[in-house]
This record gives structure tokens, C-alpha cells and sequence, in this order.
């Protein structure tokens, strides 16, 4: 049985920042692409990051607009793992954050669609405060 486990999040202020790591177990994702979604309050869950296997121990990653720049996504391939650092973090990236991974060798153009990833965690809240 696959289980991804998010862990990390919390209370920050604004401008600070939080990491938050996913820990897969059951299958191994080391080819396959893993990222982060959220959900905020009264919104739709929106694509936050991701990352696609390009070869040997080398991922290609993506941004949503709103993260780039602050956000930063990584893969421990030994670990069968995926991290987010978030650095000046905004009120407005207050969410569940959801560890996504699919079994699909996916392309650029449909790698930030949630229905691409059938594989979920829990969520892990994080909340940033004025």
C-alpha cells in the first residue's frame, strides 16, 4: 500500500519560513514525478511545485507564478522523498498543503494538473500570521 506522510508545517510570520517534507513508502518514486499542492480556505487545491525525472540523479522542476523565486522544491531519491523550503512566506500562502505523486512519466504541459497524481498525503497545515 502506498502512504505518503507530510510533515513540517505550522504557525509563521509573515516573511518567515517553513519546510515541509513528504516521505513516501510502498512503491518507489524515484523515476516518477512528486510535488506539492494546496488547498486555502473557500478555494479550489492549486498546483504549488513539482518535479520530473530527467535522468540519473536529476530532476526538472516547476513553480506555480505565485511561489517562484520563494519556493523551493526538492527530491532525495535514496530517501524516496520530496521537500519544500518556503522562504518569505505571505498571508496569502496560508493552505493545506497536500505531497502529490503519480506513476505516470508525465510531459511539461500536463505536469501541474492535480488529476495527473493519483497518489496523496494527508495535508499538512501551515498558517502564516501578520
Amino acid at each position: 500500500q502506498v502512504k505518503l506522510v507530510e510533515s513540517g508545517g505550522g504557525v509563521v510570520q509573515a516573511g518567515g519560513s517553513l519546510r515541509l517534507v513528504c516521505a513516501a513508502s510502498g512503491r518507489t518514486f524515484s523515476d516518477y514525478p512528486m510535488g506539492w499542492f494546496r488547498q486555502a480556505p473557500g478555494k479550489e487545491r492549486e498546483f504549488v511545485a513539482t518535479t520530473r525525472w530527467i535522468g540519473g540523479m536529476a530532476y526538472q522542476k516547476f513553480y506555480a507564478d505565485s511561489v517562484k523565486g520563494r519556493f523551493t522544491i526538492s527530491r532525495d531519491a535514496a530517501e524516496n522523498s520530496v521537500s519544500l523550503q518556503m522562504n518569505s512566506l505571505r498571508v496569502e500562502d496560508t493552505a493545506v498543503y497536500y505531497c502529490a505523486a503519480s506513476s505516470m512519466r508525465l510531459i511539461s504541459g500536463t505536469i501541474s494538473n492535480q488529476g495527473n497524481y493519483e497518489y496523496w498525503g494527508q495535508g499538512a497545515q501551515v498558517t502564516v500570521s501578520t
